[in-house]
């Protein structure tokens, strides 16, 4: 268990022993960093890469005010068994980004401590920061605003599980939902590791770690992350309002809170969705990219957020005209039937959502999906009439009953047919009689 720091706020909390030997042993694992083409995978300790970027920001004279981990990887060191593991690893530097300048000497600075995890004998000296960029970077943003200005910097990984550096100056909204607010700071284990002469720590002997829930208080946020509940504030503060990760926990089998207070924030939640992704194409493009990257290891699991999600949509959205709701919906259909393709599987029965409804008849024990045609038997002409046209005769067809109405139309059928020939017969004889008066004449 952890307890709390008397001294403290109730949104700091001292790390147990458990948990900061599973936060030490998440750093010392080596995770690979694949590079595209011709570039060779790194293989980078999260905490050797933290000591090696503070190093070179503070001897380019950026001053490093604290180093946390954030989101998925810091639940996990706080509750194991949460159900979430951990994707991304990410990394907070608390950092000053005043101007542009600012950005680009981080986004160099980080470039340039991927050449000393390069492995021997590759020549570092002919290797561009840009070449580095393309072939190690799965994504670089920067967001400089009044209110916001901070960058960040994604270290590809083939299984998903990038190395996220953001370096931070201000940023107003730092979480999602209270599961995902935590921060550790690892400044006291880092400089543990700088000034100790005993490398393995001890129940008895071990630095005091810091771990912060920006959600607001710290045992509340945990006591939802061990229940498994959904509860946030404010979403529409977020940029997407948090939807794709609010279905993605009811697949994962968390619940809200209070279902009534969560029916109205998911309207907030698809409001603001919908304001960030106004066109069907970027929706389209936000949930692939969602899909491709948050479901690492758990594939069978799309299916059910896209079929939550729909259930969302079709229930809070209230913003979008009746054919944008239409294109929406038919949007994550496909994608759902998509998933589904891919995984090959047919899912379960009870799982199923039936987006029409099947007609009447079709419930009928007696209905047949197939149709076998009778075959009539052969017709006999008869000897043609004086009105220029031939009578047929029927035979009785066996097992078929033809309604009075039927009869009538072919009946009339048969008489349309004599007056057409009739009139092509007429035709023919006026103009026989025309072409000889002209040829007499």
């Amino acid at each position: 268990m952890s307890s709390c720091v008397e001294a403290s706020p109730s949104r700091f909390c001292v790390l147990s022993w458990a948990q900061v030997q599973r936060l030490d042993a998440i750093l010392g694992d080596a995770v690979p960093i694949h590079g595209r083409g011709n570039f060779p995978t790194l293989s980078v300790q999260p905490r050797l890469l933290v000591q090696v970027v503070r190093a070179r920001l503070e001897e380019s004279g950026v001053a490093v005010r604290s180093v946390k981990l954030n989101g998925s990887a810091a639940s996990h060191v706080l509750h194991q068994d949460a159900g979430l593991g951990y994707k991304d690893l990410d990394l907070i530097f608390a950092v000053s980004l005043q101007d542009e300048q600012s950005f680009r000497l981080v986004r160099d600075v980080v470039l340039d401590c991927l050449l000393d995890f390069l492995p021997a004998g590759v020549c570092k000296e002919r290797i561009s920061p840009l070449a580095l960029k393309e072939a190690y970077v799965e994504k670089l943003v920067k967001v400089h605003t009044a209110a916001d200005r901070w960058s960040l910097i994604s270290l590809s990984n083939n299984a998903g599980k990038n190395v996220e550096l953001k370096f931070v100056d201000t940023l107003r909204r730092q979480f999602e939902f209270s599961i995902d607010s935590f921060q550790i700071c690892l400044d006291a284990l880092l400089l543990f590791d700088r000034c100790s002469d005993t490398p393995m720590m001890s129940e008895g002997f071990r630095p005091s770690v810091v771990g912060e829930s920006v959600y607001g208080d710290f045992e509340e946020a945990l006591t939802h992350l061990r229940q498994r509940t959904i509860a946030t504030r404010n979403p529409e503060e977020i940029r997407g309002g948090g939807l794709l990760k609010y279905c993605h926990l009811l697949a994962r089998g968390f619940r809200a809170a209070c279902e009534a207070d969560m029916k109205l924030t998911q309207r907030y939640m698809c409001s603001r969705f919908f304001i960030d992704f106004p066109d069907i194409g970027q929706q389209q493009r936000k949930l692939e990219a969602y899909l491709r990257n948050h479901f690492a290891g758990i594939e069978h699991k799309r299916y059910e957020c896209l079929v939550t999600l729909r259930a969302v949509v079709d229930e809070s959205t209230v913003c979008l005209m009746g054919h944008e709701r239409r294109q929406t919906l038919d949007l994550i259909s496909a994608l759902a039937l998509r998933v589904l393709a891919e995984q090959n599987a047919i899912p379960d029965m009870g799982s199923i959502m039936c987006f029409y409804q099947p007609a009447a008849y079709v419930r009928d024990a007696n209905f047949s999906n197939y149709y076998i045609a009778q075959v009539q038997p052969p017709r006999r002409a008869a000897p043609p009439t004086g009105h220029g046209c031939r009578v047929v005769e029927r035979r009785p067809v066996p097992r078929i009953n033809y309604k009075k109405e039927e009869k009538k139309k072919e009946s009339m059928c048969d008489l349309a047919k004599c007056d057409l020939k009739e009139q092509s017969t007429a035709g023919l004889i006026w103009a026989d009689s025309l072409s000889l008066s002209l040829a007499k004449h």
